[in-house]
């Protein structure tokens, strides 16, 4: 299984419904709190290729975006392929 890493914040909803999806999955995924190390947060943006926001999602080093584009996969039958590769 690839591995997941997604950068969230402790106050946003995507982030807990990206997560639970992970999670309601099976999935292991390391998490990157950038209010916790907002030393974090310019590495999200240049990983990210500029995105700012809550949730970024990576599956290996295959950006997936936030918590609608992580569902939008799902519902196409196309997560679970990913996450396997």
């Amino acid at each position: 299984m690839q591995p997941v890493e997604i950068y969230t914040s402790p106050l946003c909803g995507f982030c807990h419904a990206a997560k639970r999806l992970l999670t309601q999955k099976g999935v292991q995924f390391s998490e990157i709190d950038i209010l916790a190390d907002p030393d974090r947060k310019p590495e999200m943006i240049t990983r990210a290729n500029g995105g700012r926001t809550v949730p970024q999602i990576f599956v290996g080093e295959i950006h997936v975006g936030g918590c609608d584009d992580l569902y939008a996969l799902d519902r196409a039958g196309k997560l679970d392929p990913l996450l396997a590769a």
